[in-house]
């Protein structure tokens, strides 16, 4: 089986990938979920509407730092409380209260990320390279101040075949999602250097009459750490295109292995 998919090397100097479940301390993912992928592609292409894709998302970050931001609480049925509130809000009649206060978001330093998008309909990977070349935007992946830096933008095809020769060992850490980590080991075709953590990661919503978004799709997925080995006989989707950034993962490699979902 052989398919399109649009290939990007990027780069960050610092990114917040937040975890939903997280509240006081803005925990981040160490990757980008899909959801945050897929919204960056529709926004760099002015898509406004849904273009169904498929994304692989591989990538290592040097380390992380912790920062300050202020933080707000408001609940529209709390009036206000002098001491218990510290800013007064008033709508006709009625007092409303809310607390302003210090709050702590983990940040990654130095991030790199190898990202293989795959569209549904395989006419859009020229529209969507041209895109990500030329955005009609800048792209930020994360928050709002989290830019994007796109090093390298390419059409490759990718070859499902079958590792014959030497295990593939991952040059970065990559988001496996279930289906693919399940056919692997049931070969025993996947070690872990040390257990990763798994995820139910945000894919696609959809949006409410209310103005209500819905996660429509979660991916259950496995964190693969830098030097997973994928031994000989697993069968999954190859990219043989060269990486020409030096200081790149997976540069000077025959192959990328690549976890679409």
């Amino acid at each position: 089986m052989t398919m399109r998919a649009v290939r990007v090397l990027a780069e960050q100097n610092m990114a917040s990938y937040r975890m939903p479940q997280s509240l006081i301390i803005k925990e981040s993912y160490p990757l980008p979920p899909y959801s945050t992928v897929i919204g960056m592609v529709h926004a760099a292409c002015g898509f406004t509407e849904y273009m169904p894709m498929q994304v692989s998302i591989q990538g290592d970050f040097a380390s992380s730092v912790q920062e300050m931001y202020t933080r707000y609480e408001f609940n529209k049925n709390m009036s206000y409380e002098a001491g218990r509130q510290n800013i007064l809000m008033q709508s006709g009649d009625q007092n409303y209260g809310m607390t302003r206060g210090l709050g702590s978001v983990e940040l990654l330093t130095d991030v790199q990320l190898i990202l293989h998008i795959i569209p549904e309909d395989n006419t859009l990977c020229e529209t969507i390279a041209h895109g990500l070349k030329y955005p009609k935007n800048y792209l930020n992946l994360g928050r709002w101040e989290d830019l994007l830096r796109i090093d390298d933008v390419c059409i490759t095809d990718l070859q499902e075949e079958q590792v014959q020769n030497n295990s593939i060992v991952l040059a970065c850490s990559a988001w496996i999602p279930a289906d693919i980590e399940e056919n692997l080991k049931r070969t025993v075709r996947l070690k872990y250097p040390s257990i990763g953590t798994s995820y139910r990661l945000h894919k696609t919503y959809e949006i409410s009459n209310l103005g209500l978004r819905s996660w429509k799709e979660t991916i259950p997925a496995r964190y693969a750490g830098c030097g997973t080995v994928i031994g000989k006989g697993g069968r999954l989707l190859t990219d043989r295109t060269p990486v020409v950034q030096k200081n790149m993962p997976y540069a000077d490699r025959e192959v990328i292995p690549v976890f679409p979902a």
